[in-house]
């Protein structure tokens, strides 16, 4: 827990330095972007390293190991196609069955994606990064590392999306699910996400989402459709998160005071610009349907057995949206007390969720390393 918490302080401090929009002269590099390079790289490093050289750390690690196994002997696992391949290409290229460096493959990809989403779309990184190591997202791609990669992209997809270039974000989709077929679904609900919704068709929506209540049946043949391998087992038991739902229900109604807070200071001035007016109107109402669509998600539709994982790709918006609106607030007492009151709720956050590492589905406790430590055996050594 002390090596956690230390790589949490230390790499939040590092992202304090780095200025996400630095002012600079074409062919130059100034002072602050060199510090954000150095800050950027370590930050990098660090998680890259960390997670790279675990060893049975994660709930699914030794799962995933036997997966690998299974790929390789050419018999059948319910992973999906860039999975296998991936496996089948480093076991090759190895000689052996090199897990570790699949494990570190996965690390540095997923990494690279969560810090570039980070940097380039938040308003002030330091910040989204703190959310980010605090509200656990960095720990918990030791576990489900597949679907942890597809969350990176998600989240770098967003950029595509505000920016209506729906060609890029199509592709980094399915590439994506190639890897983890569930990132499918932010295509058909970023999207919805991104329109301008009118009352009337808000409350059409209203409508369609009661249909959860008594057409649960449906929809679980349906998710046992897409997944066939949750036919008859435990994972179609469903569930929910009341801290999901306490997270949602917060970012929501913090977006509402800052958007009251807005307007009434706009309407003491007479210099408004309509294009940066847009251009976060667009921002603002994107991250509040994503927010609005996981809590309906994690009320109405807790039957469904993949509800965390849908909402998960709607909710890690949170960690751009709060920067968002912090910096919106236009009065400085506020803007301080808004901010303490994220930093502690998040502090909170990571506390509880660090008194869980060593807990039946996390698992992220203790840290082992493959220089100091063996892999148990799989399932597959000892049948």
């Amino acid at each position: 827990m002390i090596l956690y918490i230390t790589i949490a302080a230390v790499t939040a401090l590092l992202a304090s330095l780095v200025d996400s929009h630095p002012a600079g002269k074409p062919h130059t590099i100034t002072r602050q972007q060199l510090c954000n390079r150095v800050c950027l790289t370590a930050i990098f490093l660090i998680l890259f390293l960390l997670s790279a050289c675990r060893l049975n750390v994660g709930n699914d690690y030794a799962k995933y190991v036997e997966f690998m196994h299974l790929v390789n002997c050419d018999a059948y696992v319910p992973t999906e196609i860039g999975f296998n391949l991936l496996v089948k290409l480093i076991y090759g290229l190895s000689g052996f069955e090199n897990f570790l460096l699949v494990f570190a493959f996965y690390s540095f990809v997923t990494a690279l994606f969560f810090l570039l989403a980070m940097y380039e779309q938040s308003d002030e990184f330091g910040l989204t990064f703190f959310l980010f190591m605090t509200l656990g997202y960095y720990f918990q791609t030791f576990s489900t590392v597949r679907y942890y990669l597809a969350l990176a992209l998600a989240l770098y997809s967003m950029k595509f999306v505000l920016r209506r270039q729906w060609g890029r974000f199509v592709v980094l989709v399915c590439l994506g699910a190639a890897f983890h077929k569930s990132l499918l679904v932010v295509i058909p609900l970023y999207f919805l996400s991104s329109l301008s919704w009118k009352k009337w068709q808000l409350a059409i929506a209203a409508v369609f989402c009661s249909t959860f209540l008594f057409l649960q049946d449906f929809y679980l043949k349906l998710v046992v459709f897409l997944y066939p391998t949750y036919e008859d087992t435990e994972y179609l038991e469903g569930g929910t998160s009341y801290i999901s739902i306490l997270r949602c229900a917060a970012v929501l109604l913090f977006a509402g005071i800052v958007s009251w807070m807005r307007r009434r200071e706009e309407g003491e001035k007479n210099d408004i610009n309509i294009e940066k007016e847009k251009a976060w109107n667009q921002r603002f109402w994107f991250y509040t349907y994503l927010n609005l669509g996981a809590l309906i998600l994690y009320v109405f539709c807790s039957f469904l057995p993949i509800i965390s994982r849908i909402g998960y790709y709607l909710m890690v918006s949170q960690i751009l949206f709060l920067p968002m609106l912090l910096k919106a607030v236009p009065d400085k007492k506020w803007r301080r007390l808004f901010r303490a009151g994220i930093l502690l709720a998040a502090v909170a956050y990571f506390v509880m969720y660090l008194k869980k590492g060593a807990n039946d589905g996390v698992l992220i406790l203790p840290y082992k390393t493959f220089f100091f430590h063996e892999m148990v055996d799989i399932l597959s050594d000892v049948t």
